[in-house]
């Protein structure tokens, strides 16, 4: 089952959901996806403790529902998520592109 995600991964030219999650959790990613009524969202995010926050750290390891990835809206501030298989595309904030 793993190399048929990888598999799909490659072809979208995105990193598998293991991989977005460590990389969230490395800094911050601009993720276009598909919302649940279709329409096209791009969202700069991140599951960063260095950047969320402190008073927005999550405090519960609740489960969540499978390919579902909750992530940290920087733009909006907030808490938002998204369904990995609706991931179109993963970039590098522009920013962030600046100190490189």
């Amino acid at each position: 089952m793993e190399d048929a995600k990888e598999k799909i991964a490659e072809m979208k030219g995105i990193p598998t959901q293991d991989e977005l999650v460590t990389q969230l959790q490395e800094g911050v990613k601009v993720v276009t996806f598909n919302k649940k009524d279709g329409s096209e969202r791009v969202m700069t995010c991140t599951k960063s403790l260095d950047v969320i926050p402190e008073a927005n750290h999550p405090t519960d390891g609740k489960a969540q529902k499978e390919g579902l990835i909750n992530v940290w809206d920087t733009s909006a501030q907030g808490w938002r998520s998204f369904y990995y298989d609706r991931v179109k595309s993963v970039d590098v904030p522009k920013e962030h592109n600046a100190k490189e």
